[in-house]
């Protein structure tokens, strides 16, 4: 079965401004989503869909396959189900790796970890979706929803509660397509640990995540060198 990535990265980013190819240590958060992909074995094809020429001239540019975006499916009044469906059908694959560039922490053997028990387990689940456990006192509507107020429980104690942090998403193709989405019927959520979770949404996660990088991997692969 063909295993593709699929790299979403449409221009346009609201909170911090065109962060897929902004300077990130030394390179750009696409470039170094790419190259992470390309290290991953049990991937075969690496996908680049996106509406804007720069960044599809930076991943032709790394060896990556484009897909040009219709503008409707990159605006900000649009469904992300229908980007999703959209993006899904002009895959040429049978299984789908939806791979976010904002995520640059996660490990390349967490990446192959979640290919391959999706691939073992297909009968049992149909995505693994990577998430990671809250383990924070909530509430809604001026009431906790996951604690008793009255009989507080230290935080490690606390429920189980999985956020998916959209780092790494398995599925087969028609599912993608018939789902509207990354999540399956019946997915599977593989927990990482918070710091390869780490979401690039505003310019506060963007300045932490290059710190980390910078300290954890850059320095890592030096060592190695």
């Amino acid at each position: 079965m063909k295993v593709a990535a699929l790299i979403a990265a449409r221009s346009g980013s609201v909170r911090v401004q065109n962060k897929n190819i902004r300077p990130f240590v030394g390179s750009t958060l696409l470039e170094v989503k790419i190259e992470q992909l390309k290290r991953v074995t049990n991937i075969d094809e690496i996908v680049v869909n996106s509406n804007d020429d720069e960044i599809l001239a930076i991943a032709e540019k790394h060896g990556a396959k484009i897909v040009r975006r219709d503008p409707y499916y990159a605006s900000n009044s649009v469904s992300m189900s229908d980007v999703y469906r959209n993006m899904a059908e002009n895959m040429d694959c049978d299984i789908i790796v939806y791979a976010n560039c904002t995520n640059p922490l996660i490990k390349d053997e967490t990446i192959y970890n979640i290919v391959d028990f999706f691939k073992q387990n297909m009968d049992k689940y149909d995505s693994v979706n990577s998430a990671h456990l809250i383990k924070e006192f909530l509430f809604k509507d001026n009431l906790p929803i996951n604690y008793d107020l009255r009989h507080q429980p230290r935080s490690q104690d606390l429920p189980d509660i999985s956020a998916l942090n959209f780092a790494v998403n398995v599925l087969r193709k028609e599912t993608m397509i018939e789902c509207k989405n990354v999540v399956g019927y019946s997915p599977y959520l593989f927990n990482i640990d918070q710091v390869e979770a780490t979401d690039i949404d505003n310019p506060i996660d963007f300045f932490i995540s290059e710190q980390i990088y910078r300290k954890v991997i850059i320095e890592k692969e030096d060592l190695l060198a």
